[in-house]
């Protein structure tokens, strides 16, 4: 017998307690890893539990603003003109709707149907109260939520917000394109990003046709920020302010959460790149840009 093993009989003897190796395959994760990840990938709310909320004067505390746009269309550049408004809170990228809950037991999940609330109800409720609470940090009014990703789930925001109001962002297709290649040129060529960034400019022309909202273009905001400020601030019914067009170089810009390229971090607004010729549309992207007017229809 060595000495471990009669140290743990000796201590089973007095406490009724014994040691024990918690083991997991070779190789693998340990188990608290393995736990944390399973939970980061709850399963999405089922379609069916997704409804506007039964009692929105208790519920519902704020209205969103919610700016849809593809990838690398300038959203960040309109979030921080927009966030230099006295009135208006504009953070970076909140990946709301990547944030969910759970019933970690049947009881709790008796508990919160007995009070009227499923999943979708309860998620809906934290992502309100997130908004809520940096509204009222900034101690503004309105608050601006621009993730790209949003545009895939417009219908999930407007059952959680009915009052929600959309800021669509349009840039020309190729742009977009060849700014996501540049962006990341290891990760994806100049094909697959044109491929991958049509996924979320039709998701953007799908939210287009099924809301209200206002439409505006980067490359208006880039050559005319006044005329195209004064449009955002009248849909948003704020006045208009000057220091919007000098957003200032203090801000919070990380990877992953909207640009941070040095471009954006000079506070101030730049001409965008000129706008393709129009024989240089590839073939993937014809019909997006004759959608948004950068071509002209049927010209494919």
């Amino acid at each position: 017998m060595n000495w471990k093993r009669k140290v743990n009989e000796t201590v089973g003897e007095l406490t009724g307690f014994h040691f024990s190796r918690v083991t997991h395959p070779a190789g693998g994760p340990e188990p608290q890893r393995t736990a944390r990840r399973e939970s980061q990938r709850a399963a999405a709310v089922a379609a069916d539990q997704v409804r506007p909320p039964v009692h929105p004067e208790a519920d519902r505390l704020v209205q969103p603003v919610f700016l849809l746009s593809p990838v690398r269309s300038g959203s960040t550049l309109l979030r921080v003109i927009l966030n230099a408004h006295s009135q208006i809170h504009a953070p970076h990228e909140l990946h709301l709707r990547r944030l969910t809950v759970g019933f970690g037991t049947t009881l709790a999940e008796q508990a919160m149907d007995a009070l009227g609330h499923n999943r979708a109800d309860l998620e809906h409720l934290l992502w309100d109260r997130v908004l809520h609470r940096e509204l009222t940090l900034s101690g503004k009014k309105i608050i601006v939520d621009k993730t790209p990703a949003n545009a895939f789930a417009f219908e999930r925001l407007t059952a959680c917000w009915p009052g929600a109001r959309f800021v669509f962002l349009l840039r020309h297709p190729v742009s977009i394109a060849t700014s996501w290649h540049e962006a990341s040129p290891g990760k994806r060529d100049a094909e697959a990003a044109a491929v991958d960034a049509l996924r979320y400019m039709k998701a953007v022309e799908r939210a287009r046709k099924a809301l209200d909202g206002l439409t505006v273009r980067y490359e208006d905001v880039t050559a005319e920020p006044e005329q195209e400020t004064r449009r955002i601030c009248d849909f948003l019914g704020v006045p208009w302010e000057e220091e919007m067009l000098d957003y200032g170089a203090r801000n919070d810009y990380r990877k992953g959460l909207g640009d941070w390229k040095d471009k954006i971090r000079s506070g101030a607004i730049q001409t965008g790149r000129e706008l393709p010729d129009p024989d240089a549309v590839p073939d993937v992207l014809k019909d997006i840009s004759a959608a948004w007017g950068y071509l002209p229809v049927g010209s494919r």
